[in-house]
């Protein structure tokens, strides 16, 4: 998990996320407490999911607001993050809701046998090791005709930039997928609550 701002996995920071739990909403595009943030947030999302009820497995999902904006727009939300501290806070946010929370390992969810329409990840990719080893396990959790929703980014100055660049990851994606598609989504102000100037974007790629 990552907000863009502060690296957490593979990139030779720990961070005990039990522990940034109680704070990790401050951020505006983590909590999207701000109307116009959670609007944007929104819009993005509906134009992203199926237009139909899925079933969506939204991987390092934090305290669950993207998994409640999924809810919301009437989607079946499972929701892993390996902070039992952000699960508990996920379950909280989506009580009442059609969704449920693990703890587990976004690499490789502790879903069993069960498929989805949709894999969402914001911000989990780039920290883990081997992402193209990810990815294939991923795909096999994907049902015929699923899509990846992947909001990924490189944030940082030239040397010292941490992420995967939008080329890389369709490069990845290539073999897996049957098409990939590229959104831009640094101008968009409202998404982080402020002015940005690195590389933030999702790839959206669907599968056979």
């Amino acid at each position: 998990m990552t907000n863009g701002e502060h690296p957490v996995t593979g990139a030779g920071m720990d961070v005990d996320w039990d522990a940034e739990a109680g704070s990790f909403d401050d951020e505006p595009d983590h909590g999207l407490r701000d109307p116009e943030v959670r609007r944007a947030w929104a819009a993005r999302l509906r134009s992203w999911l199926p237009e139909r009820p899925c079933d969506v497995l939204d991987l390092g999902c934090g305290t669950g607001s993207l998994s409640l904006l999924a809810a919301e727009q009437g989607h079946r939300v499972t929701g892993v993050d390996r902070s039992p501290a952000m699960v508990d806070l996920a379950r909280a946010k989506l009580a009442g809701r059609d969704a449920a929370f693990l703890v587990g390992d976004a690499a490789g969810p502790p879903v069993g046998e069960e498929r989805f329409d949709v894999v969402l990840v914001r911000h989990v990719l780039w920290a883990l090791p081997d992402p193209g080893r990810v990815l294939r396990h991923w795909r096999g959790l994907l049902r015929p005709g699923g899509r990846f929703v992947l909001v990924e980014g490189v944030w940082g100055t030239t040397a010292s930039a941490v992420g995967i660049p939008a080329d890389r990851l369709t490069a990845l994606l290539a073999p897996l997928v049957q098409d990939v598609r590229v959104e831009r989504l640094s101008d968009d102000t409202r998404l982080w609550g402020k002015d940005v100037d690195d590389e933030r974007y999702v790839v959206l790629a669907g599968v056979a």
